[in-house]
């Protein structure tokens, strides 16, 4: 799961990192624990493991690895309807679930949280379906930006109020692929912001 390249392969990327926040041995080895809690938990339940595309991706093929217990995996996708949506909790369901979630335990999977208000939409839109169970796993968790209460059962990293970016985390998609996570450098939102 850990096997990348150290962080000064990344070069055309990592030049525009300030601070190395969660290198990717960190990572790795919180993902293990998250998983191995998980197969304790959910064992002899055959629970349905809910990921949310595209950031959520790493972290939910890693930690799918790490469980050890029967699963089922599923992917929604939701987009912001305006760049200033995600704030106001105004989502669209891109990509839904592809079978019935009633009467099933299932796992919600979600890379960061920040205001919850998109996760509070998803949820609200999942328990309406009536699963036996419904959980939230959150990788990392900017807790500070919080408006709505969100229960979380697992939860990776609480990380600072900043831009980040790698480990599925982007801006404007660049970034998703370092295998750490990273603050990005003011001047390369600037940059980046003016190339497109």
């Amino acid at each position: 799961m850990n096997q990348f390249y150290p962080p000064e392969a990344y070069e055309q990327l990592s030049c525009d990192v300030s601070k190395i926040l969660l290198t990717a041995d960190e990572i790795a080895q919180r993902v293990r624990e998250i998983g191995a809690a998980i197969s304790h938990d959910y064992d002899g339940l055959n629970p349905l493991i809910v990921g949310v595309l595209k950031g959520g991706v790493p972290f939910m093929a890693d930690l799918q690895r790490t469980i050890t217990i029967p699963i089922e995996v599923d992917f929604m996708s939701v987009s912001s309807y305006s760049s200033q949506s995600r704030d106001r909790g105004m989502v669209r369901m891109q990509k839904d679930l592809e079978e019935p979630i009633n009467g099933r335990h299932v796992l919600f999977i979600e890379h960061i949280i920040d205001t919850g208000l998109t996760l509070n939409y998803l949820l609200r839109n999942l328990k309406a379906r009536h699963p036996a169970s419904l959980k939230v796993c959150v990788f990392f968790d900017k807790a500070r930006r919080r408006l709505v209460d969100v229960p979380i059962a697992y939860k990776g990293f609480e990380v600072p109020d900043r831009f980040l970016v790698g480990y599925g985390l982007d801006f404007r998609e660049r970034y998703r692929n370092l295998p750490y996570v990273g603050i990005l450098k003011s001047e390369a939102l600037h940059r980046t912001n003016n190339n497109s």
